[in-house]
């Protein structure tokens, strides 16, 4: 079932998300923090020694306590985190069919980028083909400029490297506290370097979002023949597209996203199948159910 069309003055939904477990931090934000203290949501009572704070002192439990024990209040505090995007730009995001990849990741980022800074998190973009791209670097900012500027910078950013190599040396950018990554690709890389950035990337919550086309396995025909254009660099050729043939390559696809899926699991959130087009709500059921 796709999603109602929305007006043009109909403003896009936020992408609504939570961290994983509680988030370390001192910046004060959305999130329920690591930390706690005098302010914030109640969290639990303690004994006066494990906090000595006179003015949180809990009359009622203090009399309650057949010890003549002294209780506070400790509160849990609320605090911001990073959010980033990270992108694959090889040669194969630039595939349209049922969509524009690219149209799609700018879409969903700057969508992202506008939830995370109205909220008080930190945005921040890195793109990757075999090399990390300068041009495609925004450092974490609040600003809430931010998600005009990384729908600009999708938007120019060129997809033409064979390789996703890159990936494994974004870590390298994400370091101190654990953030929330979105990996943005359709994935077509090698297990390999899959396994690989994903492992690298495993002390931050990933999200893997997947960048899908029914063009690529739903819409094959049982016969005829198909032009098949790799865009990184192998060139064209014609295929004659049988029953038997479009079996395997479906098999095919269906392994790759299992394979997928798997290492995932492993080391983050199940996969997000973007494609089509961009439905922020459909994101959102899917970060709050993972």
């Amino acid at each position: 079932m796709t999603a109602p069309e929305r007006t043009p003055q109909e403003p896009t939904p936020d992408i609504v998300y939570r961290p994983r477990g509680r988030v370390p931090g001192t910046v004060a934000g959305a999130h329920r923090g690591r930390d706690a203290g005098g302010l914030g949501t109640f969290r639990d009572q303690v004994p006066f020694l494990r906090m000595p704070d006179a003015r949180r002192i809990d009359v009622r439990a203090t009399l309650r306590d057949p010890f003549e024990g002294t209780y506070v209040r400790r509160f849990e505090s609320r605090t911001a985190l990073e959010v980033w995007a990270l992108v694959d730009l090889s040669a194969s995001m630039r595939f349209s069919g049922e969509a524009d990849r690219m149209g799609l990741v700018s879409s969903f980022c700057g969508c992202l980028a506008a939830s995370a800074t109205r909220i008080g998190d930190a945005f921040g973009l890195i793109g990757c083909d075999a090399a990390l791209r300068e041009d495609v670097f925004l450092p974490a900012s609040r600003r809430r400029s931010m998600a005009g500027d990384v729908v600009s910078r999708l938007t120019d950013a060129a997809c033409t490297g064979d390789r996703a190599d890159g990936m494994g040396q974004a870590a390298r950018r994400l370091v101190g506290r654990p953030k929330i990554v979105f990996l943005v690709s359709d994935f077509r890389w090698p297990e390999a370097l899959i396994a690989e950035t994903f492992a690298s990337l495993s002390r931050h919550d990933l999200v893997p979002v997947v960048l899908a086309d029914s063009a690529e396995d739903d819409d094959l025909p049982e016969w005829g023949l198909m032009e098949l254009d790799d865009l990184e660099g192998a060139g064209r050729r014609v295929v004659f597209m049988r029953p038997g043939l479009r079996r395997r390559w479906i098999a095919r696809e269906a392994e790759r996203a299992e394979t997928l899926r798997r290492i995932a699991s492993t080391y983050g959130r199940p996969p997000f199948r973007l494609a089509g087009r961009f439905d922020p709500d459909a994101v959102s059921r899917h970060l709050l159910a993972s």
